[in-house]
């Protein structure tokens, strides 16, 4: 993905929430069509929480997880030795996967389309190292949707500059709407969408997902990129910050996040 922003970064507050997700909160749509002894390649799988649970599911079949940053892999490395599961783990690029063709029974990206400038590009570098029958299955947000109470402005503003710097960044933040009709314009023909939410509802998990956002909107790459892009301000960025924070102790607290899916067949 050399010459592609990864918006988020990878900020304590972003692996903060990618450390959280497993198989059954962010690929459960996925998990019926798996079984032991498929290849499969975990295409920026960050972490590798995701990888890991995948390659439970597969073995003894061959899973390689693959990301562009060494420094999150060598995190993935670790969980994979903590949970003693074998998984192959690699620095690469979506757009020139360094595998030959026809290598993997099923390829897996979760939350990578909507960061690429070109994400049909990737689709169809993803569909030539599948083997004939094998699956593509993709996943991401589609943060227009996003949905909350109680309401205020400033969580408003929140996604009004998310998005705005997403964009700047050559991604499609709302990518979860687009994926069926990319996977065709990719060259696949059995295309299966669906669409599934996370849901924070109770005090604890509002706090989690309130303060992460908090945190990388004053302290990570989100944040320095609104600023740099003339988006927002230091001054709103905390503000806005500080909403996110007051949301999340609310009783009546309620945020709703959903994605797009597809299962496609080569």
């Amino acid at each position: 993905m050399s010459g592609e922003i990864y918006t988020h970064g990878h900020h304590e507050s972003v692996l903060r929430s990618h450390t959280w997700r497993t198989a059954e909160n962010s690929a459960a749509y996925l998990l019926p069509s798996l079984r032991p002894g498929l290849d499969l390649l975990d295409v920026g799988c960050g972490p590798g929480t995701i990888t890991v649970d995948l390659a439970r599911r597969v073995a003894p079949g061959r899973v390689i997880g693959l990301d562009r940053a060494p420094d999150v892999l060598a995190q993935a490395r670790a969980h994979a030795t903590e949970e003693s599961t074998s998984v192959d783990l690699s620095v690469g690029d979506v757009y020139q996967l360094p595998f030959p063709d026809r290598s993997f029974d099923v390829v897996h990206a979760h939350q990578v389309l909507q960061h690429l400038s070109d994400p049909v590009r990737a689709l169809i570098e993803m569909r030539r190292v599948l083997r004939p029958g094998g699956i593509v299955a993709v996943r991401d947000g589609d943060y227009a949707s996003f949905a909350w109470a109680p309401h205020d402005p400033l969580l408003t503003r929140w996604l009004e500059v998310y998005r705005a710097v997403a964009r700047r960044n050559g991604g499609e933040p709302d990518a979860g709407r687009f994926l069926k009709g990319w996977a065709l314009a990719a060259g696949f023909h059995d295309v299966r969408a669906t669409s599934a939410t996370w849901t924070y509802a109770d005090a604890e998990s509002c706090a989690w997902w309130g303060g992460l956002w908090a945190d990388r909107f004053e302290r990570s790459s989100v944040g320095d990129q609104a600023v740099e892009y003339g988006l927002s301000t230091r001054d709103e960025l905390a503000a806005i910050a500080a909403a996110l924070r007051a949301w999340s102790k609310k009783r009546d607290a309620f945020f709703m996040v959903p994605h797009g899916e597809v299962v496609a067949r080569a």
